[in-house]
């Protein structure tokens, strides 16, 4: 049996990949079984290598081990961002439809005077006046559901 070369660092699997949004159940399955694999791989070598190279084999796992920290830190920190940036769109959006019913309640009262008193009847006037209103806020309700 040959002697072994020097001593080499034991580096499992591939190097940590870029984070994806929204880890799926399918994806930390697969990466538990890859660490499975790992850790599996450097028993085995050092089984076949013997205990004189333990500390590389387990200074490769530690690598490994913190480029999954790594990963899923990057990943969390992703869907944080993410959730973050939806919440302030819906606040902003709460925000505006507010505004516009303020807006809408007070321009309404001088176009309500305005065309009860210009119109023949008075009542249809006001009708027309609104339905104009509560269209417009109707209008800006439905397009703010479709953004979302």
């Amino acid at each position: 049996m040959p002697e072994p070369g020097p001593p080499q660092e034991f580096s499992p699997g591939p190097p940590a990949r870029e984070p994806r949004t929204g880890s799926r159940p399918s994806e930390q399955r697969h990466r538990t079984a890859e660490t499975r694999t790992d850790v599996e791989a450097a028993l085995a070598a050092r089984q076949e290598l013997g205990p004189e190279y333990d500390e590389h084999i387990a200074n490769g796992l530690a690598e490994r081990v913190e480029e999954l920290v790594a990963y899923r830190t990057a990943e969390l920190r992703q869907q944080r961002s993410t959730t973050s940036t939806e919440v302030e769109l819906e606040q902003t959006a709460q925000r505006q439809s507010f505004v516009l019913g303020i807006i809408s309640l007070g321009v309404g009262v001088p176009i309500t005077a305005i065309s009860a008193t210009n119109v023949e009847p008075g009542l249809l006037g006001v009708a027309v006046a609104w339905a104009g209103i509560v269209g417009v806020n109707l209008a800006n309700r439905l397009t703010s559901r479709r953004r979302r």
